[in-house]
């Protein structure tokens, strides 16, 4: 239970849609309820982090059994520090949850 709540909002980038101005105003559905098809992609489909999150059949990146991976810059280029964020959420998660194997 307590995975679920401190991991429910994170999207496949590792963003908390949770204090998302978008989403609070009701103008983003959310990353994962739509399956990455959110405003933010509307012209280009769907969000290329969260389908290859779903592809790998990760939570979120930093969980994916092969992370970091060259793709990654390419994916978030609008977030510098990825890799680092990611590896701390993907500890957080792991302390979280020790229980539970990465899916």
């Amino acid at each position: 239970m307590e995975y679920q709540k401190r991991f429910a909002t994170i999207t496949a980038c590792g963003e908390d849609c949770s204090g998302c101005p978008k989403r609070i105003q009701g103008l983003c559905g959310g990353c994962r309820e739509t399956d990455g098809y959110c405003p933010e992609w509307a012209q280009t489909g769907r969000c290329p982090v969260h389908a290859c999150v779903k592809a790998h059949d990760a939570l979120f990146c930093g969980l994916c059994r092969e992370f970091p991976c060259d793709r990654l810059s390419g994916l978030m280029p609008w977030k510098p520090d990825a890799q680092a964020h990611l590896s701390a959420l993907a500890e957080a998660w792991r302390a979280a949850c020790p229980d539970r194997q990465a899916p």
